[in-house]
């Protein structure tokens, strides 16, 4: 029997591909699967229509991705810990009018801390996850298939949380990995893939924030007029750049959110004219480097489907980075990851904190 690897094995298409493959490269391959969310303790009012919540509807297909690779399954909770230490911050990052990703901080505190931590309990030599990315030299690569590319949701882990991990799927594009789950009858190799907050999945958003955070409904405000045009349900249902569901009738040219007043409960909106998305600059804290090269040159993406821009950057104090860029960037969101690179290598990333446009702070962010 070869080295043990532990799989993080989610139920879905891509992790149950990873595990197929490492099975037939001769590892001695274990399933783990991770419950993080539970709406009934957590005092959620969820409504699942009469069906099982997706949570178990996901552990049901894992067990049956395990009978058919005949590999043991196993079954943690990481519901109290992913509350603490990822939704606590969600619900906080809200409140201050930001706009938070938990995906990363699920991945630092839970799928390469906690979930190592049990791995090891099973005897892994290894852990092995579904994530489309690459290891090499030590360092963390895009993956081929770079519209399926997750390094983003990767870059808040630390250098040493990458130690004995394999990604098995990341020379692959995500057609490959439906086409091998094909061949091999895998029971999920048509399954939808996952959407929505990490571990807790998709819902009706301005729903579910109701169930922790009061709503507190208030001015929209054009940003040029300065004229109220409408009413916001809370400005914790509302991001930079959104266009819809904003929330203003009658009017039928395009309107954006562009900013949020917090003391003052203002959404702030432009219509039609984008040119109050754009900044030059950002100021990033709660720096990590997964890289040991910090350059003063490198590209950065604002957000997971944002284009690579290039970018100067200024170091600070620890911990706090200045980022400009000379292309205009648009919807650069407070509470947001910019996430930095040097070619296809992922260096690390910093949080969002205040956005510049011509050296001046953005009032309306």
């Amino acid at each position: 029997m070869g080295e043990t690897v532990v799989v993080g094995l989610s139920g879905g298409v891509d992790s149950a591909v990873a595990a197929l493959l490492l099975k037939k490269q001769g590892y001695n391959v274990i399933a783990l699967f991770m419950r993080n969310w539970d709406s009934t303790v957590n005092g959620e009012d969820y409504e699942n229509k009469g069906d099982i919540c997706p949570q178990e509807e996901d552990y049901n297909d894992a067990k049956k991705i395990c009978e058919m690779l005949d590999i043991p399954l196993h079954r943690v909770d990481f519901i109290k810990e992913y509350w603490d230490n990822v939704f606590k911050y969600f619900l906080s990052e809200l409140e201050k009018g930001r706009t938070p990703n938990p995906d990363l901080l699920c991945n630092k505190y839970i799928k390469f801390s906690l979930f190592k931590k049990e791995a090891l309990k099973l005897g892994a030599d290894y852990i092995a996850t579904g994530h489309y990315a690459r290891i090499k030299d030590n360092k963390l690569l895009r993956a081929v298939d770079l519209n399926k590319d997750q390094t983003y949701f990767l870059a808040d882990v630390p250098l040493d949380g990458f130690k004995n991990v394999l990604f098995p799927i990341g020379d692959l594009t995500k057609s490959e990995v439906r086409k091998i789950a094909e061949d091999e009858n895998i029971v999920v190799a048509h399954k939808k893939d996952s959407t929505g907050i990490c571990f807790i999945g998709e819902r009706n958003y301005q729903k579910f924030i109701k169930n922790y955070l009061k709503e507190n409904k208030g001015p929209i405000v054009d940003v040029k007029t300065k004229k109220v045009i409408g009413e916001h349900l809370g400005l914790m249902n509302y991001t930079i750049g959104q266009r819809r569901n904003v929330g203003i009738s009658g009017n039928l040219e395009r309107h954006f959110v562009c900013g949020k007043d917090v003391k003052n409960n203002i959404l702030y909106v432009t219509i039609g004219d984008e040119e109050y998305l754009y900044s030059d600059a950002c100021l990033i804290t709660d720096v990590n480097f997964i890289s040991s090269v910090h350059p003063t040159f490198c590209t950065a993406k604002f957000r997971y489907r944002g284009e690579d821009v290039p970018v100067e950057l200024e170091y600070l104090e620890f911990n706090k980075i200045l980022v400009k860029y000379s292309t205009k960037a648009k919807s650069v969101t407070p509470g947001q990851a910019c996430v930095l690179y040097l070619g296809e290598e992922c260096l690390g990333c910093g949080f969002i904190d205040t956005v510049y446009k011509n050296n001046e702070k953005l009032w309306y962010l």
